[in-house]
């Protein structure tokens, strides 16, 4: 059950970051378009800077379940990788559930801010005069969907640390291995991981 969930929730983040890397590929455009307008037309399009934040700030968080869900947040690991197993699996746990408490309150202020926001109908202090609730509605939903993520991952994490699996707790939430992070970054590419022994060798 758990890696069908795991599964089903990789598959929407990946369609998150997606939707929000095309977002930022026409916010990228417009501001392009602005540029070349203002220095041979001279003329402007009004809004391309404050719409290219409401973007960034939005496709931020649409990257974040995805970001948790690949292990790809960075992490300092000088020492962890000297610890024995079953004390890296309860940090990796505890690190999720202070993780957790943070996401728990951002997400309630997030909450509270689009909903202030929808009930005023708060606009931007800019000449276009944006409805604030429009860009914090995807800004909201990015975080929500990484906070359900995360209190999946953490319940995950959590029984696999109950039930002793120490290399389950490493695959859901441990620092990724060098070759996972090689293979990761050479996926689709043919590329053959080589031995240490044939490093060595030079064969």
């Amino acid at each position: 059950m758990f890696e069908a969930i795991h599964s089903r929730l990789e598959r929407i983040s990946q369609y998150a970051v997606w939707l929000g890397g095309g977002a930022l590929l026409a916010a990228a455009v417009m501001v392009t378009v602005d540029v070349f307008c203002r220095k041979f037309f001279s003329i402007t399009m009004s809004g391309s800077d404050e719409y290219s934040g409401y973007v960034f700030s939005a496709t931020t968080t649409m990257a974040y379940s995805y970001c948790l869900l690949h292990r790809s947040n960075v992490r300092i690991d000088a020492l962890y990788n000297l610890l024995p197993r079953w004390l890296t699996a309860c940090l990796d746990v505890i690190g999720l559930s202070l993780l957790l408490y943070y996401m728990s309150i951002m997400n309630y202020f997030a909450v509270i801010s689009f909903h202030d926001s929808w009930v005023n109908n708060s606009v931007s202090i800019t000449t276009l005069g944006t409805p604030q609730w429009i860009p914090q509605l995807f800004w909201v939903s990015g975080l929500g969907l990484f906070f359900i993520t995360l209190i999946f991952v953490f319940i995950y994490s959590l029984t696999a640390l109950l039930q002793r699996n120490w290399d389950l707790v490493a695959k859901i939430s441990g620092v990724p291995s060098i070759s996972e992070v090689m293979e990761e970054e050479t996926h689709g590419i043919d590329v053959s991981m080589v031995g240490s022994d044939k490093l060595k060798s030079g064969n």
